[in-house]
């Protein structure tokens, strides 16, 4: 039941993204989701003027029609962030692997190793599809439609989208493969229309982002992988609490009436706590697979990497929707 929980974060940074869209003149510090109002400023458009056809045809006007968003550093400025970028991806892995790997375990049995490389694989190819339509999407004027669409509709039609496609591809039997794997493209499609509005950023920082993302679900995942048999399987109740939560947090703003402070709280519960919170998510779903692999193994359960896929990849996502919303940040402080 745990992956249940998680497609809400995603639908409510959906939700927020169509209210600053409909919204782009108010001055409001309720905003909480990737899309901040310091942010949008220079997407926003006159609601007087009727927007183009041309914008719909190509999302590109949004960048090229005025000053450059990220002016190009020099080289000796790309190769210094380069290294950092680099230096923080391998230390993040040697911290990592030092202070949760103190106790390992032998090698992997062929079939653990089989059954986990398997469920890596469709997670790569599905993020990579994922990737892939989320920038066709809003190549063609997708993310402008969905940004200024009404937030309750898009929340019903996502909830309804994601959950029903997740739900298919996890419960649908491994033998029924055609049925099994339009469930799984369907729910990558479901997370493509969710994330194509990310586009909006600077590609800087969603490459940062999908740097330090591969660096932390990889260090993890071999955490969890060399660690003893079933270490982390205990933290799953724990982990559900957390993204509760987590959760509640992203919709504080929505309903109750914060202050400044309290609003600065919950956005930092939701960041940072989402993103501690999903970090061990990535151990416990590795382990999983690894626990499941032995059952595939002894012929207690029928082999079915596309189900343990969908839960690595909604653990990924999350932390990449919470790293791009942390450097958006600190790009917009060193203005």
């Amino acid at each position: 039941m745990i992956p249940l929980i998680r497609p809400n974060v995603l639908l409510i940074f959906r939700q927020q993204a169509a209210s600053v869209a409909r919204q782009p003149f108010a001055s409001s510090t309720r905003q909480f989701s990737s899309f901040r109002p310091n942010i949008l400023a220079s997407l926003r458009i006159q609601p007087s003027k009727p927007l183009s056809s041309t914008f719909f045809k190509s999302s590109r006007t949004v960048f090229t029609d005025s000053a450059p968003v990220v002016s190009r550093p020099s080289q000796s400025e790309a190769w210094k962030r380069y290294v950092i970028t680099a230096g923080t991806v391998a230390g993040t892995i040697v911290a990592v692997n030092v202070f949760f790997n103190r106790e390992t375990r032998d090698s992997l049995s062929l079939a653990e190793r089989e059954y986990l490389n398997s469920s890596f694989q469709y997670t790569g190819v599905g993020l990579g599809l994922t990737a892939i339509a989320a920038r066709s999407l809003f190549k063609s004027g997708f993310a402008i439609r969905l940004m200024s669409a009404n937030p309750w509709v898009v929340l019903g039609v996502g909830l309804v989208g994601s959950i029903g496609t997740m739900m298919g591809a996890m419960y649908t039997p491994p033998e029924n493969t055609v049925l099994k794997h339009a469930f799984w493209l369907g729910f990558n499609a479901c997370q493509a229309a969710t994330l194509s509005p990310l586009f909006f950023f600077s590609p800087a920082i969603l490459s940062r982002a999908a740097l330090y993302t591969c660096g932390v679900v990889g260090s993890l995942a071999y955490v969890g992988a060399t660690a003893k048999n079933d270490t982390y399987l205990y933290m799953g109740g724990p982990l559900l609490a957390g993204v509760t939560v987590v959760a509640l947090s992203s919709l504080a703003p929505m309903a109750l009436p914060l202050g400044l402070r309290g609003l600065a709280i919950a956005e930092s519960i939701s960041l940072y706590g989402g993103l501690a919170v999903f970090g061990g998510f990535v151990l416990y779903d590795t382990q999983k697979i690894l626990h499941h692999g032995r059952m595939v193994a002894a012929g207690a359960i029928p082999a079915d990497p596309i189900k343990e896929s969908i839960g690595l990849e909604l653990d990924m996502i999350n932390i990449f929707i919470r790293l791009v919303q942390i450097l958006a940040m600190s790009n917009n402080r060193k203005k």
